[in-house]
């Protein structure tokens, strides 16, 4: 891929700073974290770039000190890593970072105040209701046909999600649900195709159709080798393309998102795409869905990685 002339010398700046890899983290998905934030780190230095790895914990503030971290490439996911947390943290530290801003993160990880958003922009999403533990307790209902999914409110990686196809599985569901979260979104199950629109620099990349053996897309689908099919692109007609494309940027553009983000979409049966959300910091394991839709626009893993760092959100207000 070729670079622009502003890329070029955006770049050369950044060579000369030292980028901290933000992994690990204390959330759920610590091991994934890992994997990405490693995978970053070769890429980073294949590049030419002074990079090192942080293993983030409470003592994150004290490490980025102590490494004269300039920069920072977060490849965290999941509580306190995608959520905002330490987006908040580099703010007030100063510090230039990868990804979508502080407001823009704690929005698109909650999925309930997302989907508002989305409906109030007229992006469709699937209907759906609101479970916490006291209206759990009193034996809450709600008016939604079965089947339906279950998921944590704020939960990445498909942890803690759930098929439900009747009453006594709904209880179960949103029990499992809790164990992550203290509010349980339950959502109309929409069956047709399982999308997702990587988008890079305001770009949307190649359509990804995901196919899991069986049941849903769900974390052993998506980190097991074999458990799960990836067309890319994927085969539907190009008026739905440009559609679906359209409909995940404007997800993207809405919550406010920044630098690389991946859009969750299911199309039905009559080709009707419905957001399901915004991750806004993809997995980069070898497995994950942004580096697969990046390779097929032409780029590499190293050339994506670069990308994403050229973009380091409050990089203009250190002169980069």
């Amino acid at each position: 891929m070729k670079k622009s002339q502003k890329s070029k010398v955006k770049s050369q700046k950044l060579k000369e700073m030292r980028i901290g890899v933000l992994m690990g983290g204390m959330s759920s998905e610590r091991e994934i974290s890992l994997k990405s934030g490693q995978a970053v780190y070769h890429a980073l230095t294949q590049k030419g770039y002074n990079a090192i790895r942080i293993d983030v914990g409470r003592d994150v503030y004290k490490k980025l000190v102590e490494k004269k971290i300039d920069i920072a490439f977060i490849a965290l996911h999941g509580k306190y890593g995608e959520d905002g947390a330490i987006q908040g943290l580099l703010e007030m530290a100063g510090i230039p970072y990868s990804g979508s801003g502080v407001l823009a993160s704690a929005i698109a990880i909650n999925k309930v105040l997302a989907k508002k958003i989305f409906m109030l922009n007229k992006i469709p999403t699937p209907a759906f209701a609101v479970v916490d533990h006291s209206a759990f307790k009193a034996g809450a209902r709600h008016a939604l046909p079965l089947p339906l999914i279950v998921k944590p409110n704020s939960q990445g990686s498909t942890i803690g999600v759930s098929i439900v196809n009747n009453k006594r599985e709904f209880a179960v569901a949103v029990k499992k649900a809790f164990k992550y979260d203290d509010t349980a979104l339950v959502e109309k199950f929409i069956k047709g195709r399982e999308l997702t629109v990587g988008i890079l620099n305001n770009n949307p990349l190649p359509i990804i159709e995901v196919r899991p053996q069986k049941g849903i897309y769900d974390f052993k689908a998506k980190y097991t080798k074999g458990m799960t099919e990836y067309i890319v692109p994927a085969r539907i007609p190009e008026a739905i393309g440009k559609k679906v494309k359209g409909i995940a940027l404007k997800a993207f553009h809405v919550l406010g998102c920044s630098g690389a983000a991946r859009v969750d979409i299911m199309l039905d049966s009559e080709n009707r795409p419905y957001v399901l959300e915004v991750n806004t910091i993809p997995g980069m394991t070898e497995l994950s869905l942004l580096p697969k839709a990046a390779e097929c626009a032409g780029m590499t893993f190293s050339e994506m990685a670069e990308e994403i760092l050229l973009c380091a959100n409050g990089a203009r207000r250190h002169g980069l």
